[in-house]
């Protein structure tokens, strides 16, 4: 028998157990010592393994002290998705006998071993922009970004909301939630760092735009929502120093220069004859051709 997983070795040498505390002292003191019968062992722990076939149990690799007289043998896997795996066999014996006998038989990854990545709370693994039409993410009742409502905070805005119990939010925004939120916005796209705010103009500054709608209470100095229907950010919180090109002064500093017409360089709708008066020497027409030549 073996079990596939990440399983230890509980075995020990049998016999009554009593007051053994000075001993566990001092056998967790020193290291293991490898037990040489039990190291030898190599075919019986080989033969343990008999759920698979031989095939795919490979060379033994090494033995491992596990305890006094307890040893565990490792082979290598050629089990399919094993790679890097290996099988681990503990043996043990009694006190003064030479019979190895199986204490457990299981499969363990190596140092080398493809393998899951962690388990992480479906809490941790969600991240912005993930929340879809109908998927509901409830709030842990002791969000550190959130504190009931009846609580009195530094945000006037909040408190005017939420003075009297019963009558405002059950909880409302704690002020670590609000600077972890304008530390988010300030270094995200919303922020003077972003790549349309560094490309505008330097006065083209949201808190200088007459789309800039101001935020409420504490965020008010830092933020506000962009209210410019062809703006990148309309709808969206931006930073008093975030820009854009679509700032509401843009037109003022930029004057129109009229495009000059310029006449045309040939006209030929018209046809106009012109007299050419023919100097000395030229040929008519009705005259015949003359072969080129120096006189």
């Amino acid at each position: 028998m073996f079990t596939r997983g990440y399983m230890g070795t509980h075995c020990g040498p049998p016999g009554s157990v009593g007051n053994n505390g000075s001993v566990t002292s001092r056998t967790a003191a020193r290291s293991a010592r490898l037990d040489q019968v039990c190291a030898d062992a190599v075919g019986v722990a080989r033969g343990a393994i008999t759920d698979v076939d031989a095939d795919d149990v490979g060379d033994h690799l090494e033995a491992v002290a596990e305890g006094d007289r307890v040893v565990t043998h490792f082979f290598e896997s050629h089990l399919d998705g094993y790679k890097g795996w290996r099988w681990a066999v503990t043996v043990t014996r009694v006190p003064r006998s030479r019979h190895v006998t199986i204490c457990e038989t299981v499969l363990l990854p190596g140092p080398d071993a493809l393998l899951a990545p962690g388990w992480v709370p479906w809490n941790e693994r969600v991240q912005p922009g993930d929340l879809g039409v109908g998927d509901l993410m409830p709030t842990a009742p002791d969000d550190d970004r959130l504190a009931p409502g009846y609580v009195l905070s530094d945000d006037a805005a909040v408190e005017e909301v939420s003075w009297e119990l019963g009558l405002g939010r059950s909880r409302v925004m704690s002020r670590e939630g609000r600077i972890e939120t304008a530390q988010r916005w300030y270094d995200g796209d919303a922020g003077p760092e972003a790549p349309i705010s560094t490309a505008a103009p330097r006065n083209a500054r949201c808190g200088t735009c007459g789309f800039y709608l101001p935020l409420a209470g504490s965020m008010r100095p830092m933020f506000g929502v962009c209210g410019n229907l062809y703006a990148p950010d309309d709808g969206r919180a931006v930073a008093a120093d975030h820009g854009c090109g679509a700032h509401s002064e843009a037109l003022l500093t930029t004057a129109e220069q009229p495009v000059e017409e310029l006449p045309t360089v040939y006209d030929d709708s018209e046809v106009e004859s012109v007299a050419v008066s023919r100097g000395h020497g030229s040929v008519e027409s009705g005259e015949p051709a003359e072969d080129y030549g120096h006189s």
